[in-house]
Protein backbone atom coordinates (compact mmCIF):
# COMPACT_ATOMS: atom_id res chain seq x y z
CA UNK A 1 0.00 0.00 0.00
CA UNK A 2 1.11 3.35 -0.89
CA UNK A 3 0.25 6.12 1.88
CA UNK A 4 0.44 9.52 1.46
CA UNK A 5 0.40 12.30 3.46
CA UNK A 6 -0.31 15.52 1.95
CA UNK A 7 0.38 18.61 4.73
CA UNK A 8 -0.11 22.64 4.77
CA UNK A 9 3.06 23.94 6.44
CA UNK A 10 6.46 23.17 6.96
CA UNK A 11 7.53 21.08 9.75
CA UNK A 12 9.82 23.49 12.17
CA UNK A 13 9.62 21.38 15.78
CA UNK A 14 12.59 18.89 16.16
CA UNK A 15 10.75 16.91 18.59
CA UNK A 16 7.60 16.49 15.90
CA UNK A 17 10.17 15.80 12.85
CA UNK A 18 11.63 13.13 15.65
CA UNK A 19 8.35 11.42 16.12
CA UNK A 20 7.18 11.63 12.59
CA UNK A 21 10.37 9.92 11.53
CA UNK A 22 10.15 7.42 14.27
CA UNK A 23 6.67 6.47 13.04
CA UNK A 24 7.84 6.63 9.37
CA UNK A 25 9.97 4.04 10.01
CA UNK A 26 8.12 1.84 11.47
CA UNK A 27 5.79 2.08 8.83
CA UNK A 28 7.88 1.26 6.21
CA UNK A 29 7.27 -2.95 7.11
CA UNK A 30 3.98 -1.92 5.84
CA UNK A 31 3.43 -0.05 3.28
CA UNK A 32 5.23 3.59 1.57
CA UNK A 33 4.71 6.28 3.21
CA UNK A 34 5.23 9.80 1.70
CA UNK A 35 5.48 13.31 3.48
CA UNK A 36 4.43 15.91 0.96
CA UNK A 37 4.56 19.34 2.52
CA UNK A 38 2.67 22.00 0.39
CA UNK A 39 3.92 25.46 1.42
CA UNK A 40 0.98 27.65 3.68
CA UNK A 41 -0.27 31.04 2.49
CA UNK A 42 1.14 33.79 4.19
CA UNK A 43 -1.27 36.24 5.91
CA UNK A 44 -1.90 38.17 8.62
CA UNK A 45 -3.63 37.51 11.89
CA UNK A 46 -6.82 39.35 10.99
CA UNK A 47 -8.06 37.91 7.98
CA UNK A 48 -11.76 38.75 6.20
CA UNK A 49 -14.33 36.11 5.27
CA UNK A 50 -13.24 37.07 1.83
CA UNK A 51 -9.69 36.93 2.69
CA UNK A 52 -9.74 33.35 4.61
CA UNK A 53 -11.43 31.78 1.42
CA UNK A 54 -8.88 32.82 -0.82
CA UNK A 55 -6.22 31.71 1.55
CA UNK A 56 -7.77 28.12 1.71
CA UNK A 57 -8.45 28.31 -1.90
CA UNK A 58 -4.47 28.82 -3.11
CA UNK A 59 -3.21 25.73 -0.24
CA UNK A 60 -6.09 23.76 -1.78
CA UNK A 61 -4.81 24.02 -4.97
CA UNK A 62 -1.49 23.16 -4.22
CA UNK A 63 -3.12 20.48 -1.77
CA UNK A 64 -5.03 19.31 -5.07
CA UNK A 65 -1.87 19.16 -7.48
CA UNK A 66 -0.10 16.58 -5.63
CA UNK A 67 -2.82 14.11 -6.11
CA UNK A 68 -3.25 11.57 -8.34
CA UNK A 69 -6.47 10.74 -10.05
CA UNK A 70 -6.52 6.75 -9.04
CA UNK A 71 -5.95 7.99 -5.14
CA UNK A 72 -8.37 7.26 -2.50
CA UNK A 73 -8.44 10.87 -0.36
CA UNK A 74 -9.21 10.87 3.03
CA UNK A 75 -9.49 14.05 4.38
CA UNK A 76 -9.21 15.15 7.96
CA UNK A 77 -11.86 17.66 8.94
CA UNK A 78 -13.40 18.57 12.34
CA UNK A 79 -16.82 17.94 10.90
CA UNK A 80 -15.73 14.57 9.41
CA UNK A 81 -16.65 10.96 10.98
CA UNK A 82 -15.04 9.63 14.23
CA UNK A 83 -13.71 6.27 14.00
CA UNK A 84 -11.83 4.09 16.64
CA UNK A 85 -8.67 3.07 16.04
CA UNK A 86 -9.91 -0.91 15.23
CA UNK A 87 -12.72 1.14 12.89
CA UNK A 88 -9.70 2.96 10.98
CA UNK A 89 -8.02 -0.76 10.99
CA UNK A 90 -11.01 -1.89 9.15
CA UNK A 91 -11.56 0.95 6.72
CA UNK A 92 -7.44 0.24 5.65
CA UNK A 93 -7.86 -2.92 4.89
CA UNK A 94 -11.07 -3.03 3.29
CA UNK A 95 -9.09 -0.61 1.22
CA UNK A 96 -6.66 -2.63 0.52
CA UNK A 97 -9.27 -5.99 -0.15
CA UNK A 98 -10.88 -3.85 -3.01
CA UNK A 99 -7.73 -2.57 -4.95
CA UNK A 100 -7.66 0.96 -3.64
CA UNK A 101 -3.65 0.79 -2.86
CA UNK A 102 -2.70 4.68 -3.23
CA UNK A 103 -4.60 6.20 -0.13
CA UNK A 104 -3.54 9.87 0.45
CA UNK A 105 -4.43 12.05 4.09
CA UNK A 106 -4.56 15.54 3.96
CA UNK A 107 -4.34 17.88 6.07
CA UNK A 108 -5.28 21.80 5.94
CA UNK A 109 -3.40 24.28 7.01
CA UNK A 110 -4.59 26.47 9.67
CA UNK A 111 -8.07 27.75 8.54
CA UNK A 112 -8.69 23.94 7.48
CA UNK A 113 -9.32 22.94 3.84
CA UNK A 114 -10.67 24.43 0.90
CA UNK A 115 -14.34 23.43 -0.57
CA UNK A 116 -12.90 21.88 -3.47
CA UNK A 117 -10.37 19.69 -1.34
CA UNK A 118 -13.72 18.51 0.31
CA UNK A 119 -15.05 17.51 -2.70
CA UNK A 120 -12.20 15.71 -3.99
CA UNK A 121 -12.08 13.67 -0.73
CA UNK A 122 -13.52 10.33 -0.55
CA UNK A 123 -14.23 10.45 2.66
CA UNK A 124 -13.25 13.19 5.94
CA UNK A 125 -11.85 11.88 8.75
CA UNK A 126 -12.10 13.64 12.36
CA UNK A 127 -9.90 12.58 15.38
CA UNK A 128 -12.14 14.97 17.78
CA UNK A 129 -14.17 17.89 18.04
CA UNK A 130 -11.21 19.74 19.63
CA UNK A 131 -8.75 21.90 17.39
CA UNK A 132 -4.88 20.62 16.79
CA UNK A 133 -2.11 22.14 15.73
CA UNK A 134 -1.93 20.71 11.85
CA UNK A 135 1.81 19.80 12.76
CA UNK A 136 0.80 17.52 15.37
CA UNK A 137 -1.71 16.24 13.52
CA UNK A 138 0.97 14.73 11.19
CA UNK A 139 2.75 12.44 14.01
CA UNK A 140 -1.16 11.25 15.59
CA UNK A 141 -2.08 10.81 12.27
CA UNK A 142 1.07 8.31 11.46
CA UNK A 143 0.90 6.78 15.26
CA UNK A 144 -2.96 5.85 13.88
CA UNK A 145 -2.03 4.45 10.67
CA UNK A 146 0.75 2.01 12.32
CA UNK A 147 -1.88 1.21 14.78
CA UNK A 148 -4.25 -0.19 12.27
CA UNK A 149 -1.70 -2.25 10.70
CA UNK A 150 -0.35 -3.62 13.61
CA UNK A 151 -4.36 -4.38 14.51
CA UNK A 152 -4.75 -5.64 10.85
CA UNK A 153 -1.65 -7.96 11.36
CA UNK A 154 -3.27 -9.30 14.69
CA UNK A 155 -0.25 -7.96 16.40
CA UNK A 156 0.31 -6.20 19.83
CA UNK A 157 0.47 -2.92 19.93
CA UNK A 158 -0.76 -0.50 22.96
CA UNK A 159 2.22 1.69 23.97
Amino acid sequence: MNISIISVGKLKEKYLKQGINEYTKRLSAYAKVDIIEVPDEKAPEQLSETEVELVKKKEGERILAKIHSDTYVIALAIEGKMKSSEELAESLDKLATYGKSKIAFVIGGSLGLHKDVMQRANEALSFSKMTFPHQLMRLILLEQIYRAFRINRGEPYHK
